[in-house]
């Protein structure tokens, strides 16, 4: 067999592979609709992460009603029936005894019943309330924290949903490509029947044209790749499918919910990791006011009621009300210790807030910076895109009049997937980097 006759046999077996794949059956299943919107709302509310921190805020919430707990009454009840003998001589003295009778030591038994319900009130506790209000800025801290959990999972659902756009463009594209080709294949195949082109046009069409359906069977499985990664970043059933509401286009032309003059302001107010190292530095602040109180006296009311006898029967009721004054005088120099931590733990809370400002403008700055390249890169591109549509004109033209071949026209070919490989790219890019600014904004929940 020749060389172009086996060529041509391949390419026909391939071809008919790529066929026999592409009539693959795909298990049909609803798919859900969805926009950047609720892919957003539903990452910053639903996702496990998320969830996570907001057990955490509980948690933290139900410290301060412990701490709180300590400033209420506290009430106990107590009951109790002994027998006992008691050994006078263990008490360091010895009752004298009858004349003639010998001495015994031994007293009892001795019948005794007491109940009684026991209640404590502080009257004057600084150090119980300074460690109420330092659980309460304990809870600020760990709100910011599921605010940043938030704003995290935010950002991943929509990168996670461009991504996804990016893919089913992508699909188009290929598709585009693939009935672009069986078009050129098909006026190959006239040409060479006209007697105006070589069977070698013909052949190039042909592989053109496998490797177009090749293109489209990986586009496809990166579909449903992008589908399983945005199904997993909104927190629900990796085998979901999603009909996705926006384009690519629609999302990178998007405006954000906040003004770019200002977003490095903006940042600074709305972050939620910059309130939780600021909450940092306010807890350890409060934790050492609530150590420095330690030094201060406690005063409690102290009372109890109950009655008391030699059996229940016959016992009377019987009372105890007092204030009880406590003074702290010397702890072996732990509380100085606790201070010194909580001190180095309020400078690093300080230092890693001033970090944080740094940091947030740094990222502002940069996602402005990215947001224009990608807009700058669109423009680009759809005119790339436009140059390479009037280039495979041009060499269809040539191609039909008999003045070329095909190769120009399979190098045009290839220049339009370039130039729409472009086009798509770029919007990505700037859909991207609306996602990052507002992400460095402390807005990535509000994305729409």
């Amino acid at each position: 067999m020749n060389g172009p006759m086996r060529l041509i046999t391949i390419t026909r077996a391939g071809l008919a592979v790529a066929g026999m794949l592409a009539a693959v059956p795909i298990a049909a299943q609803t798919a859900v609709p969805l926009s950047l919107g609720d892919a957003v709302t539903r990452a910053a509310e639903e996702t496990a992460a998320v969830g996570l921190a907001g057990l955490r805020v509980d948690e933290a919430e139900a410290r301060v009603d412990e701490a709180r707990g300590a400033l209420l009454p506290h009430v106990g009840a107590a009951a109790a029936a002994n027998n006992r003998t008691f050994n006078v001589d263990a008490f360091g003295f010895s009752l004298p005894a009858a004349p003639g009778v010998e001495h015994q030591p031994l007293v009892g038994p001795v019948d005794n019943f007491d109940a009684r319900l026991r209640l404590t009130q502080p009257l004057f506790d600084p150090v119980s309330l300074a460690r109420t209000r330092t659980a309460r800025e304990a809870v600020t801290g760990v709100s910011a924290e599921r605010e940043t959990a938030a704003e995290a999972a935010a950002q991943r659902a929509a990168l996670a949903y461009l991504r996804a756009t990016r893919a089913e463009a992508k699909l188009a594209a290929r598709q585009a490509d693939a009935a672009l080709a069986a078009e050129l294949l098909s006026l190959a195949e006239e040409q060479l029947k006209a007697g105006v082109s070589a069977g070698i046009d013909v052949t190039r069409a042909r592989t053109q044209r496998v490797a177009a359906d090749g293109q489209v069977l990986m586009a496809r499985n990166a579909v449903a790749q992008a589908q399983i990664e945005l199904a997993r970043a909104i927190g629900v059933d990796p085998a979901t499918r999603f009909e996705l509401s926006e384009s690519l286009q629609a999302a990178a032309s998007t405006p954000l919910p906040v003004a770019a003059d200002g977003a490095v302001e903006i940042a600074l107010a709305r972050r939620p990791e910059l309130r939780q190292a600021l909450a940092v530095s306010r807890t350890a602040g409060a934790a050492k006011r609530a150590i420095q109180a330690e030094r201060l006296p406690r005063v409690e009311l102290v009372a109890d009621f109950g009655a008391s006898g030699v059996h229940p029967t016959d016992a009377i009721a019987t009372r105890q009300v007092g204030v009880q004054l406590s003074i702290p005088v010397f702890d072996g120099m732990g509380r100085e210790a606790r201070l010194a931590q909580q001190s180095a733990v309020q400078r690093e809370g300080e230092l890693r807030s001033s970090d944080l400002r740094e940091q947030i403008s740094a990222e502002v700055r940069t996602a402005l910076l990215e947001r224009g390249n990608g807009e700058q890169q669109t423009a680009v591109a759809a005119e790339q895109l436009s140059l390479a549509e009037e280039e495979l004109a041009q060499a269809r033209e040539r191609f039909v009049n008999g003045v070329a071949g095909n190769i120009e026209l399979i190098n045009a070919q290839a220049s339009l997937l370039r130039a729409r490989d472009a086009v798509i790219d770029a919007q990505f890019a700037a859909a991207t980097a609306q996602a990052t600014l507002a992400r460095a904004t402390g807005t990535a929940a509000e994305l729409r």
